[in-house]
């Protein structure tokens, strides 16, 4: 399963929007670096589609505010 992020990072709260079927909006309170904001996009993501973090792994935009993202299912 693929999944379309925007991620915005340093936000004040977090917070999960769904305004298009096809794209989540996911606001984390971590900075971009070190790698923290994508480290906990995962965790959010693992958690509502109640999936282990292993099984979800960040496919392109690393370094960018919209990222795809994979969900293998075991």
């Amino acid at each position: 399963m693929y999944l379309k992020v925007i991620v915005t990072p340093g936000a004040h709260k977090e917070r999960i929007e769904e305004k298009d079927s096809e794209i989540l909006y996911i606001s984390v309170r971590e900075k971009a670096s070190g790698n923290r904001a994508n480290t906990r996009v995962r965790e959010i993501v693992a958690k509502r589609l109640g999936v282990t973090l292993t099984q979800v792994r960040i496919l392109t935009g690393h370094h960018s505010r919209s990222k795809m993202i994979s969900i293998s299912t075991l």
